[in-house]
């Protein structure tokens, strides 16, 4: 279960952000090396204070385990062939690492493994940095003997349309009925810098299919945006950003609002403190009622989910689909990463 992964408690914090910023793939900077340690020295202070202010870190790699546990049980029954099935868990910049998670399924035995991303919508700088990472790994002899397949977005599923707009409903039904058709759905999407979006990154595009599919479930039954959140540096990012989207409402008289993460698997630094404690206090205090819905963390609709992408990926797998998807296979076309299309051919190869 791949994905960013956040510090489980404040002391992490700083080695968190060292790690995230030394990944050119999700934050391209110059002299990388030389830059990523310092604005890590500088931030960490900022960031430790909203890791105390959510509650003493992230819990993410909590829901993540609650998540692969569940998964794994629905597995053992929806695909008997392939089990028992175990879930592990590799986070990009927190513990457990990815070189972690490989010495671990080396010491397991571990012959046959899923590289299942957590991000449902696929971007090079999230999925394809963790896939990169796992290559290296592989290259380097770190993963052993081990044949690979990879799912690698998901985020039209209907499972997984189906929890986010359950959850919705759920926040707009603390609203007055009176009054609820008018309330404006917010859609909240990390964003990515715009010199990874105009090389042809589909992020953008496969939020804006998740979003245009769970409207299509709630029947348009309110006005919605998606909006873009976490832009982090000088540099042009993906907007309009969440922050000034809700004032820009509150401007026009919008006076109820729902925020919706659309592209997080469960609670963490991006829900818990940005959404919930900064962009929703800015919002009451220029006027505008808002209600976040709840992010998937143990949701039952949710994991199952996961159980059914992962059981289809498997009866796929049998019968001779290949390792790979067909649009895993195609670099952005203004790639400039030798490393992506080395990945790209490692694992169509099964990882060989």
């Amino acid at each position: 279960m791949l994905n960013m992964g956040g510090p489980s408690t404040v002391a992490e914090t700083h080695d968190f952000l060292k790690n995230l910023f030394s990944d050119g793939d999700l934050i391209p900077l110059p002299f990388q090396k030389q830059l990523a340690p310092w604005i890590a020295r500088r931030r960490t202070p900022q960031i430790e204070q909203q890791y105390e202010d959510i509650g003493g870190g992230s819990p993410i790699l909590h829901y993540t385990q609650v998540q692969g546990e569940g998964m794994a049980k629905l597995l053992d029954e929806l695909h008997p062939e392939t089990a028992p099935h175990k879930a592990y868990v590799a986070f990009r910049y927190a513990r457990p690492l990815t070189e972690e998670t490989a010495r671990q399924l080396k010491a397991d035995g571990v012959t046959r493994a899923i590289a299942f991303t957590q991000y449902p919508q696929y971007s090079c700088s999230t999925t394809g940095s963790s896939l990169n990472e796992l290559f290296k790994r592989g290259k380097a002899g770190e993963l052993g003997q081990l044949e690979w397949s990879v799912i690698d977005r998901w985020g039209t599923h209907p499972g997984f349309i189906e929890a986010v707009a359950q959850n919705i409903e759920a926040a707009l039904s603390k609203f007055p009925e009176s009054t609820r058709s008018e309330t404006v759905l917010l859609f909240s999407a990390h964003s990515l810098p715009m010199s990874v979006v105009n090389r042809g990154d589909p992020y953008v595009l496969e939020v804006s299919a998740s979003v245009a599919a769970v409207m299509q479930r709630l029947g348009h039954s309110n006005p919605y945006r998606l909006v873009w959140q976490s832009q982090v540096g000088p540099s042009a990012w993906m907007g309009m950003q969440t922050g000034d989207a809700l004032k820009g409402l509150a401007r026009q008289g919008k006076k109820q609002v729902v925020l919706v993460p659309i592209a997080f698997t469960s609670d963490h630094i991006e829900t818990l403190y940005e959404l919930d404690l900064e962009y929703a206090k800015e919002a009451r205090e220029h006027g505008v009622e808002v209600h976040r819905a709840e992010s998937l963390n143990d949701s039952p609709v949710f994991i199952r989910a996961l159980a059914d992408i992962a059981a289809q990926h498997l009866r796929d797998l049998a019968a001779g689909k290949g390792p790979v998807s067909v649009q895993l296979g195609l670099r952005c076309p203004g790639c400039t990463n030798a490393t992506c299309g080395q990945q790209k051919a490692w694992f169509a190869r099964g990882g060989r």
